[in-house]
This record gives C-alpha cells, structure tokens and sequence, in this order.
C-alpha cells in the first residue's frame, strides 16, 4: 500500500520489486507444448472421434447419393471414418502420455510379486 508522502514513481519501483520477488518464486505451468491441458486433449480426442465416424457418414451418403448404391456407401463411409477416427484418437493419446512422460519423468518399475517361480 503507498503511503502518502510517497511520490508515484516510488510506489511503482516498489510494486515492481514486489512483482519481481513473486515472480522469481513462481515457475508457471506448462502442461504441453502446445499449450492445451487434459480437457484441452480429451475434447481434441472427442472431436476427431466423432468427426472421422460422421465424416465418413457423409462421404458414404455422397457416394450413394450419386452412385445409387445405397446403403453400402454409408456403411463403407462409417467403416473407413470409425477406423481413421481411431487412429487418430490413438495418435494423439500417445502424444499426450509420450508429453506427460517427458514432463513428469518416467515412472518407477513396480517389482514382480509373483509366486509362480518354485
């Protein structure tokens, strides 16, 4: 808090050491490199989930549409989407533990308790 005989520019300097001294304390949290957190991934996932299967819907119905081959179109559209929706899906999940690994380190084997060795 300024006290008042205090000029502007003294209260600023001090502010600003004050700043400073917190800063210096607190390292900000990055929890990727592109900037999105656990929801920020988990919406990416359900967007290319559901965007692959109902793209594939659509181009499916096109073919159909202008092929009369109907309903093949639509189920091979659905088939092609659900699967490239789950590559994708699968791709990024492992970006994001391969990015959670790399910012936490790698976790310490659990030992082998196993009682099947006689």
């Amino acid at each position: 808090m300024p006290k008042p005989d205090d000029s502007s520019q003294d209260a600023l300097r001090r502010l600003d050491k004050r700043l400073d001294a917190f800063q210096s304390g607190h390292t900000p949290r990055s929890s990727s490199s592109t900037g999105i957190g656990g929801a920020g991934a988990a919406y990416r996932m359900l967007g290319e989930l559901l965007g692959g299967v109902l793209g594939g819907i659509g181009l499916g119905w096109l073919v159909d549409h202008f092929a009369h081959t109907s309903p093949w179109g639509v189920v091979g559209g659905l088939l092609i989407g659900a699967g490239f929706s789950v590559y994708a899906v699968v791709r990024t999940a492992s970006r994001v533990g391969a990015r959670a690994e790399a910012n936490m380190g790698l976790a310490a084997p659990v030992p082998d308790d196993d009682d099947d060795e006689d």
